[in-house]
C-alpha cells in the first residue's frame, strides 16, 4: 500500500478537496490559488501525486476522493500502529493511556467502541 502520510501542505490540499468534492479540476486550481497561493502547475503536480497514492482520482477533469477523510485517517492510524507498535493495538492503547488520564466518559466510549468492533467482527 502506498504511503498514507501527508505533510502539512498536502493535508490542507486534501482538506480542500474533501470539503468541496466532487469538483472540477479548474475549480480546484482556483481554490488553491486563493487558499494556498499555488499556481496551476503546483496544484496539478500535488493532485497527480495524491492520485498516485490512491487517495484521490481525477477522471474527466472531475476530482473526487477514493478514500473519504475518515477512511484515510483510519488507514493512516493503522499504519502508525503497525509501524510504531508492531501492529499491536493493545500496546498502542497501553502507551497512550500511560500518558493521558482518561475521563470516565472517555473510558466508557472506548469500551463501547471495542464491544461494537467485537460484535461486528
Amino acid at each position: 500500500m502506498p504511503e498514507m502520510k501527508l505533510g502539512a501542505v498536502e493535508s490542507r490540499f486534501a482538506e480542500i478537496i474533501w470539503e468541496n468534492e466532487p469538483l472540477h479540476s479548474r475549480e480546484l486550481v482556483k481554490l488553491c490559488e486563493g487558499e494556498l497561493k499555488w499556481n496551476r502547475s503546483t496544484t496539478y503536480t500535488v493532485l497527480r501525486k495524491l492520485c498516485g497514492r490512491g487517495i484521490f482520482k481525477n477522471e474527466g477533469g472531475t476530482v473526487a476522493s477514493v478514500l473519504s477523510r475518515q477512511e484515510f485517517y483510519a488507514v493512516q492510524s493503522r499504519q502508525f500502529v503497525d509501524d510504531a507498535f508492531d501492529g499491536s493495538l493493545p500496546a498502542f492503547i497501553a502507551a497512550f493511556t500511560r500518558r493521558k488520564d482518561l475521563s470516565v466518559e472517555e473510558a466508557a466510549e472506548i469500551r463501547r467502541m471495542i464491544d461494537d468492533a467485537v460484535e461486528e467482527g
